[in-house]
């Protein structure tokens, strides 16, 4: 996938520390492409993104100190939302309108998979709910952390259930 006129995509990628361990971060020109957890090699994420996206230049620029910014305030409980243009070509489909779902989700609630599929009128995709929380490319700011099982046990998470965990339990206090 090649911008407009042709030319590579640039996208701008960062690692920082955090408060939950390493974060990579992406951005377009549209927005904030990805943040993944530290399960993720910088190598990793970046083939993944060349992968998805084609014909990408990566550079260091200014387009992530935004979103720096917001993640790092939102990790010291000094945020609860995150305004941020997002890039979603990542997800297509049913996953795509799950994220965009999962936006609604209020700080410091939770939902269940099977609600958010009730709430997309599929009622018995659950699974498929899941597997979209579980390819989510935009962690911590499509809060996927506040979805859980439907007994209220946090399910899997793909930067580990402590982490999990310690986000529900910030978001609560």
């Amino acid at each position: 996938m090649k911008s407009s006129a042709g030319s590579p995509i640039l996208v701008s990628y960062s690692a920082i520390d955090s408060s939950i361990g390493t974060l990579h971060l992406a951005a377009t020109d549209q927005g904030l492409v990805r943040v993944a957890f530290a399960s993720s090699s910088a190598d990793e994420v970046r083939a993944g993104l060349v992968t998805a996206m084609g014909d990408v230049v990566f550079v260091t620029d200014d387009r992530l100190d935004r979103s720096t910014q917001q993640i790092t305030e939102f990790l010291k409980h000094q945020r609860t939302e995150f305004d941020l243009e997002l890039d979603l070509r990542l997800a297509r489909g049913f996953r795509r309108e799950v994220l965009i779902h999962m936006r609604s989700i209020p700080f410091g609630q939770t939902r269940s998979y099977g609600q958010l599929a009730a709430d997309l009128n599929h009622p018995g995709a659950a699974r498929a709910v899941g597997t979209a929380c579980a390819s989510n490319p935009l962690v911590l700011v499509i809060p996927c952390h506040r979805v859980v099982r439907a007994d209220g046990s946090i399910g899997e998470y793909g930067g580990g259930a402590a982490t999990k965990k310690s986000l529900l339990a910030m978001e609560a206090s």
